[in-house]
């Protein structure tokens, strides 16, 4: 039998970067995936497919909306090839998985293909279709991830009634397609299809889309969405989806509470990921989960069984490939006796679309409801030369601040390249900067980083330049 100091199950964002990182210290290390690519949900079937299709999407958009613009002038009628399209996204995909190959082989770390579960706390039984096999671990991580949620009258068949997975391998583009939820897996998977020409209908059941992020956000990005032509319907309650042949029929229930229905030939079921334990047998070594299917952990992601540890989507917190890495890079480092940290509010969240979302900190709701003092200044990107000279004005950055600190709580951005440039406050942050400080900072010119600036000194005494 096969002794390890370390097993990873689950070869995700956090999985594969713990087991890197334990290799990294000296330890012994096995990861166990189930699948016979590494790289989990975000490498397979998430953030890396989405990005490539929401890339040649938006190519394409701007090939027949704004080439001409810019005096590009081509010769004939430009034309989706579709296959090609997801051929393309998949060599992405493939490519990216075979470098996690390369990083396990250069960090000498032992793959297993095959389920992992608990025969007891320290001995793990892959089943594979050659058989089982057991190895012994003195530490196990457990990153295992999370699936696609639905609602429990949904039957998602896979072919008309989907998730995300199945969004990423259609092989043809929609014409209706309804999308149930509007939080960012539903705006990313309905703009990529709205932009080819699908008609695209957001159904959200809260009042606002990305409800989780500051409201400015939300009203910003269904402002430039609805220009698009994403038809949104929030404040609606989905209570029945029905397929008959190619059609789909959604139910809802509006915020008067009339009943109103949705055809489409398409519904993406986008109402969140639910943590994934299944086959586990966490039973086995005596791990606790709770009633919402999380692995339970301490603050230093240890289950209630103190050889076992917990990271990423099947743990409490905001289910992010890169809080996942951050949680798999503690957990190794507080083996090897180390003293690392991790700042829950520092961790960035994005919306891909175009124009881009992104925050971290506070929002304005919370620090309202937390009842403290702040102030606010915020830039429009329609300001900056850069956004001019690209045809990027939609969107905003808006920082604030500790009214009588100065002290940067929240930033909060729509724009171009905002994915890049949430970076900027969440170093800021991390070294308790004030507004002042990044207002004192020079930022090159002309660039989108400018509104970082720019929104710092409308926060500090509301002294902007450019506006």
């Amino acid at each position: 039998m096969s002794k390890y100091d370390v097993a990873v199950i689950g070869s995700g964002p956090g999985g594969y970067v713990a087991a890197i990182r334990c290799a990294q210290l000296g330890m012994k290390t096995a990861i166990i995936e189930k699948y016979n690519t590494l790289g989990g949900t975000c490498l397979n079937v998430g953030c890396i497919p989405s990005k490539a299709l929401l890339d040649s999407s938006h190519h394409y958009e701007e090939t027949v909306k704004h080439f001409e613009d810019h005096g590009i002038e081509l010769p004939g009628d430009v034309k989706i090839n579709f296959k090609k399209m997801i051929d393309r996204k998949a060599s992405v995909v493939e490519q990216t998985t075979k470098g996690i190959d390369f990083l396990m082989n250069k960090n000498k770390i032992d793959v297993f293909t095959g389920v992992g579960s608990f025969k007891d706390e320290t001995h793990i039984v892959i089943s594979s279709d050659d058989g089982d096999k057991t190895i012994e671990a003195k530490n196990t991580i457990i990153a295992t991830g999370s699936k696609p949620a639905t609602l429990p009258f949904i039957e998602l068949d896979k072919e008309r009634i989907i998730t995300s997975t199945e969004a990423l391998v259609l092989k043809e583009i929609p014409k209706h397609m309804v999308v149930i939820g509007g939080g960012v897996i539903g705006l990313e998977l309905g703009q990529v299809y709205r932009r080819l020409g699908a008609e695209v209908s957001v159904v959200e059941y809260m009042d606002r889309i990305i409800p989780t992020m500051d409201k400015a956000q939300s009203k910003e990005l269904t402002k430039v969405m609805k220009k698009q032509g994403v038809k949104f319907y929030v404040s609606h309650k989905v209570s029945a989806v029905e397929r008959k042949k190619d059609e789909v029929t959604i139910t809802a229930t509006d915020k008067k509470d009339k009943e109103v229905t949705f055809t489409g030939d398409y519904c993406l079921v986008s109402v969140g990921r639910r943590p994934y334990t299944d086959g586990l047998k966490a039973e086995n070594a005596g791990v606790k989960v709770n009633e919402k299917g999380q692995i339970e952990v301490n603050e230093h992601l240890q289950t209630n069984v103190k050889n076992i540890y917990a990271i990423g989507d099947v743990v409490k917190g905001a289910m992010l490939a890169h809080k996942a890495s951050e949680e798999g890079t503690l957990v190794a480092e507080q083996l090897a006796d180390q003293k690392p940290h991790i700042n829950y509010n520092l961790i960035p969240s994005v919306v891909y679309t175009w124009p881009e979302v992104a925050s971290v900190g506070k929002t304005e709701e919370q620090l309202k409801e937390d009842k403290v003092e702040y102030k606010s200044g915020q830039f429009p990107m329609r300001a900056l030369g850069r956004s001019r000279a690209s045809g990027d004005t939609d969107g905003f950055i808006k920082i604030l601040a500790d009214k009588e600190t100065d002290e940067v709580l929240g930033v909060h951005m729509v724009g171009a390249r905002a994915a890049d440039l949430i970076a900027e406050a969440v170093t800021a942050m991390e070294y308790r900067a004030s507004a002042e400080d990044i207002a004192r900072m020079s930022h090159a010119h002309p660039t989108y980083a400018e509104a970082v600036k720019e929104a710092a000194l409308a926060a500090t005494e509301n002294r902007p330049i450019h506006t």
